[in-house]
């Protein structure tokens, strides 16, 4: 049996534990399946010996999916769901559930204008996961992450099955970026630099410790600076630049698929596996934070 120890980077607060069952022979169910981060996202989940059912769900071509990612000789096996009638059947036994469904950002489009959209979509698989699987680690893409996750924290509540332990916003995007970012900066290595990122998922309330950053290295208050804001506004560079054709798909696929083999190996009970994420807590006033979280046995 796993155990997950919160602990905000800052050391503004003591340890928090908590326990999760084992997913050694783990469903991942993904809502949202055959969109721009969905497809890529379940391509790398197909890839992982950690999942042995993989379970794709969205209103719309996600058979097709499913039997395009089934050609690939990998361990789990790949369903696919169509429309509200087989929502439950797809979550029935989910360990796991990753929710990237939604409209993505468009250019000139704020999280504002994101959320008259995507709170709907969220609250209602929400809806169907604290039915026919409360018990399942729920990791939540859906933008606004920032209001997202405190939606389905209200509707786990409303259903009687809320586990502030089970609820995730994944916001290891933040993450990838800075530390890619840092790298190019520096001239570290990519794959071993590691800097946290606390606060939220939005604009100047994503908060990169740069004086937290493995290796250590120093900044100049213009790096600094110039650093942050680039974090910070990541997601429109690339909306940008993508010039109307969608969002950080890809990157956010990748940094998803992170957080659910993270999430995933510490179920299992790997120790130190330490990952940033969006969860409900008492580190400040506000009722949800990014901080970080890692396991133990």
């Amino acid at each position: 049996m796993a155990s997950f120890v919160m602990r905000a980077v800052s050391r503004l607060t003591g340890a928090r534990s908590f326990s999760v069952s084992s997913a050694k022979h783990a469903k991942v169910s993904v809502l949202g399946a055959s969109g721009g981060i969905g497809q890529p996202l379940s391509l790398l989940l197909k890839q992982s010996t950690l999942i042995d059912e993989l379970s794709l769900y969205d209103i719309a071509n996600t058979v097709g999916v499913a039997a395009d990612l089934s050609h690939i000789e990998s361990v789990a096996q790949v369903k696919g769901f169509v429309g509200e009638s087989e929502l439950e059947a797809c979550l029935k036994g989910s360990n796991v559930v990753i929710i990237p469904a939604g409209m993505p950002r468009k250019p000139g489009m704020t999280r504002d204008d994101l959320f008259k959209i995507n709170a709907g979509i969220a609250k209602s698989l929400a809806e169907a996961c604290a039915h026919a699987c409360p018990e399942a680690m729920l990791c939540i893409i859906s933008n606004p992450v920032n209001s997202t996750v405190p939606i389905a924290a209200e509707v786990y509540k409303k259903a009687g099955v809320y586990d502030p332990r089970r609820i995730f916003g994944v916001t290891t995007l933040d993450v990838v970026r800075a530390n890619t970012f840092i790298s190019q900066l520096k001239g570290t290595p990519v794959t071993q630099t590691q800097c946290p990122v606390i606060g939220g998922h939005a604009g100047i309330t994503i908060l990169p410790l740069l004086s937290q950053v493995e290796p250590k290295v120093d900044f100049t208050d213009e790096e600094r600076s110039a650093l942050t804001v680039r974090i910070q506004n990541a997601g429109t560079e690339v909306v940008d630049a993508k010039a109307g054709g969608g969002s950080a798909t890809l990157s956010m696929a990748y940094a998803g698929a992170r957080f659910a083999f993270a999430l995933l190996q510490a179920m299992n009970g790997a120790k130190n596996i330490v990952e940033c994420s969006m969860v409900e807590s008492d580190v400040t006033d506000i009722p949800f934070f990014l901080y970080a979280a890692c396991s133990r046995t």
